[in-house]
């Protein structure tokens, strides 16, 4: 038995802000690729292939937020939905290498520090840094889920990375020491590690269906427990189809009473009623299979 619902992800709102920032992305891109290779700085060309993978990520983003739009079939019952996990999860895994890649290139920079014209570094920086900032308020506006947080992501560490740049540059151009674009280049790529990290394990939960975080089974379990005329739960399962679309299964033994009294259809309203509005984690689509006592010698196997 199952509790029905709408969902509106905003995914028409997400699709034309993901537009926008890709056009402002690829320009600054091509921008900074030209700084770079004019001024010599590795702070500027990591920029830019930050960029490069800021660009794939957003085409993978919109790409998936129009697929997560479609509806749903008899082949595919929650349509596109997950299409925006493994989107952000793709775009997580492709900054994580570029990530490794700036911190070893950076090292070795810092041993063998080369010429930078720092006055180009910082004209090409203003760019990106200007650019990223327009970027950062068109993703700001509007819904959130998975895919646009994950875009949201890539270019708040572009912002910090321009910014990064620009203190670069202004120490080469004050004191002549190169090695600051190197030292900056690690500042990247620390920069980008650890949150990229943490949206890869929040994705990869995601797709491992594990417990939404936020939601203690065990307190779950306590409430259903809790109802009149209700023996047992098992076979307590929760996982998540896409951002804020929890869902939950269970088998729930009742009196056998219930089923002769017509009281089976009040318990299944309760129980949806309990996961929907007692949790930080609203269960909206829950199913719950209503068993009589009577009914535990034909059960095969059972899960907690």
């Amino acid at each position: 038995m199952s509790h029905p619902h709408g969902h509106v992800h905003g995914h028409g709102d997400s699709r034309g802000r993901l537009a926008v920032v890709l056009a402002i992305t690829t320009t600054i891109l091509a921008v900074e690729v030209v700084g770079a290779l004019i001024s010599g700085s590795l702070a500027l060309l990591a920029d830019a292939g930050h960029m490069l993978t800021d660009a794939a990520g957003l085409l993978i983003a919109l790409i998936a937020a129009t697929m997560a739009a479609r509806p749903a079939t008899t082949k595919r019952t929650w349509g596109y939905q997950r299409a925006e996990v493994l989107a952000a999860t793709l775009q997580a895994a492709v900054l994580l290498a570029v990530g490794v890649f700036v911190l070893v290139e950076g090292v070795r920079r810092l041993l063998e520090p080369p010429e930078v014209a720092s006055g180009v570094m910082l004209v090409f920086g203003v760019v990106g840094l200007v650019g990223n900032l327009v970027s950062l308020l068109v993703l700001l506006r509007g819904t959130r889920n998975l895919n646009t947080r994950a875009a949201l992501l890539e270019v708040a560490n572009d912002a910090l990375a321009s910014v990064a740049v620009l203190v670069a540059a202004a120490v080469i151009a004050l004191t002549g020491w190169a090695r600051a674009d190197a030292v900056v280049s690690i500042l990247i790529g620390v920069l980008i590690l650890p949150r990229t990290l943490r949206l890869l394990r929040e994705t990869t939960e995601v797709l491992l269906e594990s417990t939404p975080k936020g939601l203690d089974l065990a307190d779950v379990r306590a409430h259903l427990l809790s109802l009149d005329h209700v023996h047992a739960v098992h076979d307590l399962h929760a996982s998540q189809i896409a951002t804020g679309l929890p869902v939950l299964t269970a088998h729930v033994v009742i009196d056998d009473a219930c089923f002769q009294d017509g009281h089976a259809p009040r318990m299944l309203d309760e129980l949806q009623a309990c996961v929907a509005e007692h949790f930080p984690v609203a269960v909206e689509h829950s199913t719950f299979q209503l068993e009589p006592a009577s009914h535990e010698a034909h059960e095969s196997h059972t899960h907690a």
